[in-house]
């Protein structure tokens, strides 16, 4: 479960890390939208439906009818949206352009229904109807001015024919009946001369009348008829603000969140203790917060100027850390390397010096960078003498190149004038015997050395010391170069005891993320020097509480 818990965490880590980019895009979307929306119109929407033949005024209608209407009604779909019917529904109200409308047939029917959406209610009803009547108007329904009379005379033939063979069917009928009460041969044989004269007129009166109705608009199948004009909508269909708002906040969120992880991927550097793991495969021993507002106070000297800090804990904790690590095997010299210049790993030395010296240790830091030396300025120390001087100097006493600092029981053995051949030095025969000598003289020694990547110094230190502490730097060392600094500390068999995460954010991501493996992880806790774990005493853990009560930190470390 708690592996599960943290697989979740990585991935949640990258949003958690960028919050402010998916913060701000999500407002920026969202207050878009929201002006966009609000500076929109409302929209209002009507329809008018136009009927193709009168396949539903018949009683009997055959499939081919019923078939022959919606093929009529697709095509005439179709002609509604040419420029013929446009540029006529325009003439016809005087506009120069007509809004937005949709024409489709009702599935399954002769129906087809036009549809108008516009940000007037009155244009959108008189265009709708317009585009209906202009629709009948190319059809063969379309009623012209000599057409319409030939229509009216039709009609009223029609008219007379009904008339005159509804009197002869009445005709027919009474004559049938007087036809049964007739008992002379004579008077039948008259009578039914009579009923057949009569329902010959009706023959003919019925094939004139089927002649004319053939010339009249009654059963067409090519014709249309608008059977529901365009009402006036009185209600907004458009558009819908808090959709439009909503959705814009979720594709701003959505951009976000992909940015933070395209830019999680691009970024190859070490940040928190899991990443340590998976590209050194090293325990994180500790982290130290940024240093900034330490440095800019002018004190480097964290656990001396602000002994309560974050920081000054961070490195009590570290301090702690690494005597858990030599219970079998004790660390009278450690080495401080760092993969690349500029992570912080002098102050590092420096600091964890104090802690040491604080715990009433006999300590001496020796500055073993014979490229960029810094602690005699961290220390405030003359630099004319120290490690240089006492390689090049074998009869001179050891005592005479460690000064005194300001910290009781600690020394700290300058760089000395630089020489052209560092790595010759340090790798000598008289730097093995001066460790083994300064050991004599304290409890625990600390070198600092130059980057592990950039020259060889550090990895013939490593040979000559106890344990290194590969000092990495949160956000600024890269996984390429953390490995090659590993590969070059596996070649000559150092004894790399863990990791130390510098200038981890006091707050946000990285921070919380360090101390949530701290506290719940049992593979970043204490090691002995065989592997196995030593079981923690209860001024660790009161340490590792203190260190996550510490709410901020102070500044960067050079």
């Amino acid at each position: 479960m708690e592996q599960r818990t943290l697989n979740l965490r990585e991935y949640v880590l990258p949003l958690w890390r960028w919050w402010w980019l998916l913060v701000a895009s999500t407002l920026v979307a969202t207050i878009s939208s929201l002006i966009a929306a609000w500076q929109q119109p409302l929209l209002y929407r009507t329809h008018a439906t136009v009927m193709v033949g009168s396949v539903i005024e018949s009683r009997n209608p055959n499939t081919n009818e019923v078939w022959l209407s919606q093929q009529l009604a697709t095509t005439y779909a179709e002609i509604a949206q040419r420029e013929i019917v446009r540029q006529g529904a325009m003439a016809q109200l005087g506009l120069s352009g007509l809004p937005e409308y949709n024409v489709r047939v009702v599935p399954n029917t002769q129906l087809i229904e036009i549809t108008v959406t516009d940000t007037s209610p009155e244009r959108a009803q008189a265009v709708a109807n317009a585009l209906a009547e202009q629709l009948v108007a190319i059809s063969p329904t379309a009623p012209g001015a000599t057409e319409q009379k030939r229509q009216e005379f039709i009609t009223q033939q029609l008219n007379d024919l009904e008339a005159k063979i509804r009197e002869t069917q009445d005709e027919i009928t009474r004559k049938q009946t007087e036809l049964a009460n007739l008992f002379s041969a004579r008077q039948i044989a008259d009578t039914q001369n009579q009923i057949a004269g009569l329902q010959n007129k009706l023959n003919s009166l019925q094939a004139n009348y089927a002649a004319l109705l053939a010339n009249t608009q009654r059963g067409a199948l090519n014709s249309l008829s608008v059977i529901e004009p365009a009402a006036l909508p009185t209600e907004p269909v458009g558009p819908n603000k808090p959709a439009i708002i909503l959705l814009a906040a979720v594709i701003g969120f959505a951009l976000a969140a992909g940015a933070a992880y395209l830019l999680d991927y691009l970024d190859d550097t070490l940040k928190n203790p899991d990443d340590i793991r998976k590209v050194t495969n090293l325990i994180t021993l500790g982290a130290v917060p940024h240093l900034g507002e330490a440095l800019a106070a002018g004190s480097e000297l964290v656990n001396l100027e602000q002994g309560h800090s974050a920081a000054a804990e961070a490195f009590r904790v570290l301090r702690t850390n690494l005597q858990f690590v030599g219970v079998d095997r004790p660390l009278r010299t450690l080495l401080i390397a760092s993969p690349g210049p500029r992570e912080g790993k002098s102050l590092i030395a420096a600091n964890l010096a104090v802690a040491f010296a604080q715990a009433d240790q006999r300590v001496i830091l020796v500055d073993a960078d014979l490229h960029r030396p810094r602690q005699h300025r961290i220390f405030g120390l003359p630099n004319n003498t120290g490690l240089t001087t006492a390689l090049l100097a074998p009869e001179a006493a050891v005592d005479g190149f460690c000064q005194v600092t300001s910290v009781p029981g600690l020394r700290v053995v300058t760089s000395g004038p630089l020489p052209p051949n560092p790595a010759e030095l340090l790798g000598s025969a008289r730097m093995r015997d001066l460790i083994q000598t300064f050991g004599r003289e304290a409890d625990i020694i600390l070198l600092d050395s130059p980057p592990v990547t950039a020259l060889a110094d550090a990895a013939i230190l490593s040979t000559q010391v106890d344990g290194v502490l590969l000092l990495i730097s949160a956000g600024q060392t890269r996984r390429d170069m953390a490995k090659r600094a590993m590969a070059a500390l596996e070649r000559v068999q150092a004894r790399v005891v863990g990791a130390l995460l510098n200038r981890l954010p006091a707050q946000g991501a990285g921070y919380g993320y360090y101390y949530y493996y701290y506290y719940y992880y049992d593979h970043y806790g204490y090691y002995s020097s065989d592997g196995r774990e030593a079981k923690p005493s209860s001024r660790r853990v009161k340490s590792r509480r203190r260190s996550h009560r510490a709410g901020t930190s102070e500044a960067e470390a050079v």
